[in-house]
């Protein structure tokens, strides 16, 4: 690809979070000499939901967190390159700094102890579970997540003639674990099918010392100056399928009124601004609309949304230890402590970032995730405190506080992230709902028009709804 007369393709890039940087420093990489690289974003920062941030002394991530699996993954090598392996500040810790919480303090609902066997069992019921999901050996006839989990745990209690309302407790807790990976509200609208589909990385499992802002930052670095330019909001795109007028340039129509022409563009918003805008109507436009497999792909497709809520324990600094544990909570279905509100029912733990931390951490998904968002910081620790009252530890637990929170201390203050609140990403991660399939993300990333060799591609689509093709889209460019 070159010059036409004199002046370069031009490529404008539709948000500035990892797919849109990544495009753009594959492209410079590959093709600056020969393409006008522009990336655009609606906010003031770059990063999309990563999001590096201090609280209480602590470093902790708003949004992403880990990087599943270091053997192979292109994210550890960039992060690696980045300087994120390497801690900014020795003194400061970081969340998740000793890996995943282990050793966990599991109660039942009013502080009941629970048999380490019955745990251990449930525990082994569910990752059997989820192996056979992993490997595709299911019932063709289930269609979701949730009811082979379930019909597979009410199949081992019947076998084993148990109807012990902790065991139904256990089990929950690990539903609820589930839901936060997965982002889904209800284990009943997870495909099981595509889950099957989904491949970690090998090796270990980490959180960045540097903090994961560091990878995005690494991508930007390498970009020509002034090609992000931040506060720039993409109102409509106006497209030109084969029969109109192929080959044409994009025009981009940005909410201050200004546009400007592209080549190509390459929208790497998030579904749910996808969902608002196609679906909705309410946000990013297309003109003319997008195809109706693609416009099928993104109302199939699931949004979801994580909340992280992170607490602040009263009486010292981040450096003084706490001994808060790793609190696994066991709700009772039947017979529950009136106090308790009903958005944390689904949280399945309270746990320090890291051991002896006084930064503690709880995750919400879906409608509970939604309702955090909306509350006050005064409601939401009246919430906790309840919560914690009704899960008050055995006496040998020693929390070095009175008063709100029983034996486990009071929570001084709270930060909460707030992905679904913003109109930039209005959600957190998207999800293979029952209904979908992998298809439709491919649909989703079909670049338009569809037949390239009737006229150039005009529009490319990329992110982590798309994740199955991302490369593809510079691969195009690059000659790939």
């Amino acid at each position: 690809m070159g010059e036409i007369g004199g002046k370069k393709p031009k490529v404008v890039i539709v948000g500035a979070g990892m797919a849109g940087l990544a495009a753009g420093r594959r492209l410079h990489d590959c093709a600056g000499d020969v393409l006008d690289i522009a990336v655009v974003e609606a906010g003031d920062r770059i990063g999309g939901r990563i999001l590096t941030s201090k609280f209480a002394g602590a470093q902790v991530e708003i949004g992403a967190t880990w990087i599943h699996g270091i053997d192979g993954s292109p994210i550890y090598e960039i992060a690696r390159k980045a300087g994120a392996l390497i801690p900014d500040d020795p003194a400061t810790a970081w969340e998740r700094k000793d890996g995943f919480p282990s050793n966990p303090l599991t109660l039942g609902e009013g502080g009941l102890s629970i048999d380490p066997s019955l745990l251990g069992r449930i525990s082994s019921v569910f990752s059997n579970l989820k192996d056979l999901i992993v490997s595709g050996k299911t019932n063709g006839e289930i269609a979701s997540v949730g009811e082979f989990l379930r019909r597979g745990f009410e199949s081992n209690r019947a076998e084993n003639h148990r109807a012990d309302w902790m065991e139904e407790a256990a089990f929950a807790m690990h539903e609820c674990g589930e839901r936060t990976y997965t982002a889904v509200d209800d284990l009943e609208s997870l495909d099981l099918a595509a889950e099957k589909e989904y491949c970690e990385f090998p090796g270990e499992h980490i959180a960045l010392p540097g903090g994961y802002s560091r990878v995005p930052e690494f991508l930007a670095a390498a970009l020509p100056p002034g090609a992000i330019r931040l506060r720039r909001k993409v109102s409509k795109v106006e497209w030109h399928p084969v029969g109109l007028a192929g080959g044409d340039p994009v025009r981009i129509l940005y909410d201050d009124g200004e546009a400007e022409f592209a080549d190509h563009t390459i929208v790497t918003v998030s579904l749910g601004v996808l969902k608002a805008g196609v679906i909705h109507g309410d946000g990013l436009f297309f003109s003319p609309s997008l195809p109706e497999a693609k416009i099928d792909a993104i109302r199939r497709l699931g949004f979801g949304l994580v909340t992280k809520l992170f607490m602040e324990l009263e009486g010292g600094e981040e450096e003084e230890k706490s001994p808060f544990p790793y609190l696994r909570m066991a709700f009772n279905p039947s017979r529950q402590v009136a106090e308790i509100p009903r958005w944390i029912r689904r949280t399945d733990s309270i746990c320090p970032i890291h051991r002896g931390s006084r930064v503690l951490l709880a995750w919400f998904v879906g409608r509970e995730a939604a309702e955090v968002e909306k509350m006050d910081d005064d409601e939401i620790i009246r919430g906790v405190h309840a919560t914690l009252d009704g899960f008050s530890p055995p006496p040998a637990f020693d929390g070095g506080g009175g008063g709100g929170g029983g034996g486990y201390g009071r929570i001084a203050r709270v930060r909460k992230s707030e992905w679904g609140k913003d109109p930039r990403f209005l959600g957190s991660y998207s999800y293979v709902a029952v209904g979908s399939s992998g298809d439709d993300q491919d649909a989703l990333a079909d670049p338009l028009p569809s037949d390239s060799s009737l006229s150039p591609l005009q529009i490319l689509f990329a992110g982590e709804a798309t994740h199955l093709v991302d490369s593809l889209i510079i691969d195009w460019f690059c000659g790939g």
